[in-house]
């Protein structure tokens, strides 16, 4: 069971940004040292390096003025100071014979009898080499020929450099531990912090699907990517939403206004089934029942359509046409109706105007904006309608002076079966402007809206003027 969890846990990120930023921590803290430890036995090793040669020329100089004698004496006089100072001199004859050593303690391991005949400079020349010591530290020797061509040589083991070294390794040794344990520590508060939007993310996401829909991710104001991606994560939760509220009023209004018609088509069948009238009477019900049928594949059909266009595989049969003649046709068409209810309907039309649309589509769009506009304008009302050449290619406009559109209801106009407050007084299931702009974007045209409440409504529709604007068409 242990051994499970640990897997689970060495899988998780928090556990792998812990791991990874430790192991950089205690290995950038462990190249630290070494470097350090580099640089301070480099300037310990020069230093040694400064006090031999510097001995060598002390020296040097008294042979060149006193001679190899007054030099014997010298040294002979700085043995104490020499080997407090842990320095090695031997100077020996031009065949390299000892005639003098001077040994600290630090070098009664090196045999003098390596020295004799390994290492003959020319004169002048100073020359550095090393013996090798078993488990410890070079011997290192500078030497020098003299004047008469004697040859002098002086070493310094680096025993400050040994000490060094060995203090180090101590140090780091105590302190390796609270090194690894810092390590881990920030690791832990690293991952803690930098993982903390996304567990926000899944806590959020957890109470969404517990079907709190409202949960929202909590805004830390860092301003890095991971706020970014909450503020995303944020608007898109806002978006569905939406979405969803949406379709849940959709689904009320489709299952309100379908229940009408379905009511009235059971409505009918049963009162003609429980009848025993004759068969005009059953011919009646039947005719009734076969239109609210066909109202009901109406609504179904149109939904169809919408999609279609909304998805951008409505069939569309384009060509460059005559836009005048069809607006006309459905003026004329609404003209009876508008006349019932005592409304002006008047156009302002060029002779020709050409647009490159489907023209029974199109007739759907101009159908259901003049009956919008007949429906929602009172009794004396007017409406105009024209059409005019405008840079996109054609501008069709439709205004009355009607209800208009409250200022809350116009960003939704054009939602899917969305219906206003004073639209839910008539007929229908709130398709007709979603279908309209769904033909219009199909057409690669748009549809702007401006309205007052209680003042009336504008709609102008853009439709391209030929192929070439209307490339992109649907197929």
């Amino acid at each position: 069971m242990l051994s499970r969890a640990l897997r689970q846990i060495s899988k998780t990120l928090g556990f792998r940004l812990t791991a990874w930023y430790s192991v950089l921590f205690i290995f950038s803290a462990t190249l630290l040292f070494a470097f350090a430890f580099f640089l301070v036995a480099s300037t310990i090793r020069e230093y040694d390096h400064q006090i031999v040669q510097a001995k060598i020329e002390e020296y040097a100089l008294m042979d060149r003025t006193d001679g190899l004698q007054a030099l014997l004496h010298g040294i002979r006089l700085e043995e104490e100071s020499n080997l407090d100072s842990g320095l090695f001199i031997r100077l020996s004859d031009p065949l390299d014979k000892t005639l003098l050593a001077i040994i600290p303690h630090q070098w009664k391991a090196l045999d003098l009898r390596k020295l004799e005949g390994t290492s003959v400079p020319s004169s002048g020349e100073q020359w550095r080499f090393s013996i090798p010591r078993g488990g410890g530290i070079a011997f290192e020797i500078f030497s020098r020929r003299l004047s008469d061509g004697s040859i002098l040589q002086v070493g310094k083991r680096p025993e400050k450099l040994k000490k060094l070294l060995e203090s180090f390794t101590t140090i780091f040794a105590g302190i390796l531990i609270p090194i690894i344990l810092i390590g881990i520590a920030g690791g832990l508060f690293l991952a803690f912090r930098a993982l903390r939007p996304i567990r926000d993310l899944i806590r959020t996401v957890r109470c969404i699907d517990d079907g709190k829909m409202d949960a929202r991710v909590p805004s830390s104001q860092t301003g890095d990517e991971l706020e970014e991606l909450v503020q995303l994560f944020n608007r898109m939760l806002s978006r569905i939403e939406t979405l969803i509220t949406g379709m849940r009023e959709a689904l009320d209004n489709v299952a309100h206004d379908l229940r009408t018609p379905m009511t009235r088509l059971r409505g009918v069948i049963e009162t003609a089934l429980q009848s025993e009238a004759g068969q005009e009477c059953l011919r009646e019900a039947l005719m009734d029942s076969a239109e609210e049928s066909e109202r009901i594949l109406t609504a179904l059909d149109t939904l169809m359509d919408i999609s279609e266009a909304e998805k951008g595989i409505m069939n569309l049969k384009r060509g460059e046409s005559d836009i005048v003649p069809l607006i006309k046709e459905v003026v004329e068409l609404y003209q009876y109706v508008a006349e019932d209810k005592d409304v002006t309907v008047a156009t302002s039309l060029p002779d020709t105007l050409h647009a490159w649309m489907d023209s029974n589509r199109i007739r759907q769009v101009l159908a259901n904006l003049v009956d919008n506009a007949i429906k929602f304008t009172p009794t004396g009302g007017r409406i105009d309608v024209e059409a005019s050449p405008a840079d996109t290619g054609v501008m069709i406009l439709i205004k009355d002076n009607g209800i208009g559109i409250p200022a809350k209801d116009l960003p939704r106009i054009f939602d899917r079966l969305f219906r206003g407050e004073k639209s839910r007084a008539h007929r229908g299931l709130g398709l007709g402007l979603s279908m309209v702009q769904a033909v219009v974007r199909a057409h690669q045209g748009r549809i702007e809206v401006e309205s007052i409440s209680g003042r009336g409504s504008v709609f102008r529709v853009f439709l391209p003027g030929s192929a070439t604007q209307g490339s992109c068409s649907s197929s």
